[in-house]
Order: C-alpha cells, then structure tokens, then sequence
C-alpha cells in the first residue's frame, strides 16, 4: 500500500512537472502577444475615427484576457507545483502584521474594517514564511469578496495544547451548504473572473505545514474559518552542565 501511494505521488510531481513546463511556455507567448497588443494601443492612441476607437477598445479587452490567463497560470503554477518548504521559526503576529500591513489599505478602501486580536505570547511556529503569507493573503481576499458593500473582518488566534489555532471571521453574505462544500476543489468558484485556484491553494499550503482547515458558514452570517497550524517541535535537552562521569575518573 505504501508502495502504490508512492508511485502515486512519484506520478503526481511527474505530471505537476510537466504542467509547469506547458504552462511556462504558454505565459511566454501570452506575454508576447500582450506586448504586441499594448504597442497596437499606443499606436490607435488617441483613437481618430469611430473605427479607430473601436479597434482600440477591442485590443484593451484582448490585452486584460492575456492578463487574466497569466494570472491564472500563476495561480496553476503555484498549486500545482508546492514548493519544499523552507521552515523558520517564526512569530505568527508579526507576520500577520506584515500581511496587515500590506493589504490593510485595499481593505480600507472597500470599506472593511480588519480587527485583529493575537496574544502577544503564542508560541513559535515552524513555518514557511512566504507560502503561510500567500494562504492568509489568499483567505483575506476570499472575505473581502464576500463583502462588497463593506463589513468587519476579524483575525484571532489562541494557543492549544498542540497547536495555534487562527481564525478569520467575515460579516459577508455567507455561504449555502451546497457551496460550502465545493469551495476547496481546484477551479470551482462563484466570482466571475475567479481562478478558483485561491482556497484549494490555502488548503495545500496549510495541509503542508502539518496543520487542517475547518469552514463553518451560512446565508445571512457570514463565514469563519479555522486553521490549527502544529507547534514547532521542543529542541533537544541540552547537556549537563558539569564535568562527565568519565572526567571524574581518576587516571
């Protein structure tokens, strides 16, 4: 049995491999053609004619579209192809700080308030800094798209006995239990232009770490989910101070 779920992995990265390939090429022609099509709308720049202005807004329609699929082969590269991750200790409010920090101002903008309540004393965690950042980025996103019209998001954690639990609760819309269930399978989204890639990647980078994702939502209450994420393990004992019972020997 640990043989075949072997083989099936060994075949997994074989054809992640492959995909990344594929993929690499493609965003090369696509970002040619991009280049192509932003050179064509500098040339109808300001648009003359009716024709003219209508050329040009077919060639932005066609350069967002490339835009789109570079951004969905990114989203593809980075699910598909999960890198070894690159553990440090690392201190969960400081970078939830940083993600605040670097995304709090669109937040603001959509008229979402972000609460944030960590303990200053959780416990260190193994983590791969960037990936673990990409999946609350990822999170924080999904609860800004629940809520359109504005709302409050808030990020807790708390220390358990094993692990640090996190929570990040939305006012949005909520979700229907037929929807809820779906959300972490690879391409299923209810946003228009969704990759659909976003959760299933939170999914995998957490699964990664060791840790687990639980949603709980409904229509009308919004949505909260909850990633334990496992403490890093304790560092060995250190030696005993003091001479070795070898040292007390006499010669």
């Amino acid at each position: 049995m640990a043989a075949s779920r072997q083989a099936v992995g060994d075949r997994y990265a074989e054809l992640a491999q492959l995909a990344g390939h594929l993929l690499h090429e493609i965003k090369n022609h696509v970002s040619t053609l991009s280049i192509n099509l932003q050179l064509l709308a500098e040339d109808l720049s300001p648009p003359e004619t009716s024709r003219e202005r209508k050329a040009l807004q077919r060639t932005l329609k066609l350069r967002m579209e490339c835009q789109r699929l570079a951004d969905l082969s990114n989203d593809f590269l980075r699910f598909a192809q999960l890198r070894d991750l690159q553990r440090v200790p690392t201190r969960l409010g400081e970078l939830i700080d940083e993600l605040i920090d670097f995304y709090g101002p669109s937040a603001r903008q959509a008229n979402i308030d972000v609460n944030c309540f960590l303990p200053s004393d959780l416990p260190l965690l193994e983590l791969d800094r960037e990936l673990i950042k990409q999946g609350l980025l990822n999170l924080l996103l999904n609860a800004v798209q629940a809520m359109p019209h504005g709302g409050t998001l808030t990020i807790q954690a708390a220390a358990e006995p094993d692990a640090v639990r996190i929570e990040m609760i939305d006012t949005g819309a909520g979700m229907p239990p037929e929807v809820r269930q779906r959300i972490f399978e690879p391409f299923f989204t209810t946003r228009s232009g969704g990759s659909g890639l976003g959760l299933p990647l939170m999914l995998r980078i957490v699964e990664a770490h060791g840790g687990t994702v639980q949603v709980e939502s409904a229509p009308g209450h919004g949505t909260k989910f909850t990633l334990r994420m496992p403490l890093a393990p304790a560092p060995p004992p250190s030696a005993a101070i003091g001479p070795t019972p070898e040292a007390l020997r006499p010669s």
